[in-house]
């Protein structure tokens, strides 16, 4: 009896968030975009999430001129479906419209020569190349062991070996950016004007100022304080209830 109970109210959880969705799309459609995000913020409240999802959500509030979740459910997007070039391209537009330009500092070095190769696809990717190359570097060894030519067996030689290196390179790279993506913790400003601490207190200084919809990375925690850390490597204390962190 528990289960069919169960059963039941998943399908109907299941109803009503197909429902929500399909209802946003049409509010979308029709230009009322805050009866949209309505909608498919009643999706994600039944815990129902998509990269679709998020991708109309930040959509939405982007033509409700709310940066900063427009900028978050992008991203939101972009951790279930890291390889979608329009929804790249939205976050891009979304960004251009936060006031804060904070430049990355340069890196140099063998060690950031490998996080740039990582980071050029999502491990998944990496994954499949791997995948891809192993077949390849099969046929290879194939061809090679079967072929009475001199010649041939050279070629087929050289491209089993060339595959072997790919795949080599392409594990490596898919464990760095698994990695990577794990001990990442990522945020977005959601306070118009923020004013970031030099210490976790609220009369310390203030280090510097941040806008609604820059991105910062996590990198310490003390009670409901958060040290935030930006590209360029300038860091500081703000509230947690000040950010909203993507994972």
């Amino acid at each position: 009896m528990k289960n069919v109970f169960y059963l039941l109210l998943l399908f109907v959880s299941f109803s009503f968030a197909q429902g929500e969705f399909e209802k946003g799309n049409a509010s979308y459609r029709k230009g009322d975009y805050a009866d949209a995000v309505a909608s498919y913020e009643n999706v994600l409240s039944t815990k129902k999430h998509s990269a679709e999802l998020y991708f109309n959500l930040g959509n939405a509030y982007y033509k409700l001129n709310k940066i900063a979740p427009a900028i978050y459910n992008y991203e939101k997007a972009l951790l279930l479906d890291p390889n979608d070039a329009v929804i790249l391209n939205n976050l891009k537009f979304a960004q251009k419209a936060a006031i804060d330009d904070v430049r990355e500092v340069p890196h140099v070095g063998f060690t950031k020569m490998l996080e740039n190769l990582a980071a050029t696809f999502a491990y998944d990717s990496w994954a499949w190349i791997a995948v891809v190359f192993a077949f390849a570097s099969l046929l290879f060894f194939i061809g090679y062991y079967f072929s009475g030519n001199t010649l041939r067996k050279r070629i087929y030689f050289v491209g089993m070996f060339v595959a072997v290196f790919v795949i080599a390179v392409s594990v490596g790279s898919a464990i760095l950016s698994k990695d990577a993506a794990s001990d990442e913790r990522n945020a977005i400003v959601f306070e118009d004007v923020l004013p970031v601490k030099a210490e976790p207190k609220t009369d310390a200084p203030d280090a510097f100022v941040l806008h609604e919809g820059t991105k910062v990375a996590v990198v310490d925690t003390l009670d409901v304080w958060r040290k935030v850390k930006l590209p360029d490597d300038t860091q500081g204390w703000v509230p947690s209830n000040a950010i909203k962190e993507i994972k």
